[in-house]
């Protein structure tokens, strides 16, 4: 996976909030090979413990400390932003204000910063976790109602509306995504209710049963690391006349049920067995889309997913064997 000669071809100075997560992780990477390691900053709360984390310049950070962003972000002359430091969904449910706390309080950090700093541009990630009860579950497309039961859903919609004020007030071009599911090799998941789609093949490479937290059939909107990396990079470079949309994106790739990632795996491990015991991270899923419609995203910006649940699972085996 390499977007090397096709994003960025000039090198300039990149912060990411959040570099030690899943999709930070990935993203480090593949923004350390457009740009070179000393034009890509990556900062955490935490030390980097992943070897593709531990290679480039790496800074500790709270983003909810404005003052240490505000050093960081003069001391190494930063021109774009990619924030991703979150609680995810289940983790807010087991600590709602501290969630709040994070999510809300560290975006506000990010752009009150970059519009006084003058910023060039900003990425934050939204989910799909902003839809619910109310919110077709078929389809889901980009403008309907929007009523999350999540503290996580509430964050992130209360994220898209000051991203689209901040556009609109002071003309900061931040630019969002609402992922679906993201499933990769490279980093563990943090905390997600679809986090089971990535657990299941690290049991199923150990030769492990597995429990799944969520029932058999529950249909989530999913997509595979390389196509949200691609997603957010193509975004990124995309002509800022053309985006329609400054509150977040819809994407989609495909959808899938736990059942169906199961027989899937079997395919390559016949013997694995996977079982299934709901937990609260069931009501989670069941509030949320079974599938998006990603249209104005694919007329905007022209994405178009490379991965379905076939070649996802094959390209996840192959790279957990190595």
């Amino acid at each position: 996976m390499t977007f090397a000669k096709e994003f960025m071809p000039n090198p300039t100075n990149i912060l990411i909030i959040g570099a030690n997560g899943q999709l930070g992780t990935e993203l480090s990477f593949e923004l350390q090979k457009m740009h070179g390691y000393d034009h890509v900053i990556k900062t955490d709360l935490y030390l980097p413990r992943h070897k593709v984390n531990q290679e480039g310049v790496f800074c500790q950070l709270d983003v909810l400390d404005k003052d240490g962003l505000i050093e960081i972000i003069k001391r190494h002359n930063i021109k774009i932003i990619y924030h991703l430091a979150a609680l995810l969904s289940a983790s807010c449910e087991k600590k709602p204000l501290q969630g709040w706390q994070l999510n809300m309080d560290g975006l506000l950090n990010v752009l009150e910063v970059s519009h006084a700093l003058k910023i060039n541009r900003v990425f934050w990630p939204s989910s799909i976790a902003v839809f619910g009860p109310g919110s077709p579950k078929e389809n889901t497309p980009q403008h309907c109602t929007k009523d999350p039961a999540t503290v996580y859903g509430i964050t992130k919609l209360a994220g898209e509306r000051w991203c689209e004020y901040y556009f609109a007030k002071y003309g900061l071009d931040i630019r969002s995504i609402r992922y679906p599911g993201i499933i990769g090799y490279k980093s563990m998941p943090g905390g997600g209710t679809t986090d089971y789609a990535v657990d299941i093949f690290h049991k199923a490479i150990h030769h492990e049963p597995y429990e799944c937290f969520l029932s058999e059939n529950s249909y989530l909107p999913m997509m595979y690391m390389s196509d949200a990396i691609r997603a957010t990079l193509q975004l990124m470079e995309s002509d800022p006349q053309k985006l329609s949309v400054r509150s977040s994106y819809n994407i989609s790739a495909m959808s899938f049920s736990p059942s169906e990632i199961y027989h899937e795996i079997k395919k390559h491990f016949p013997d694995f067995l996977c079982t299934f015991k709901p937990d609260f991270r069931q009501q989670l899923a069941d509030s949320w889309p079974k599938s998006i419609d990603d249209s104005i995203a694919r007329r905007d910006w022209n994405w178009k997913h490379e991965f379905d649940l076939e070649k996802m699972v094959a390209d996840m085996i192959l790279n957990l064997r190595v």
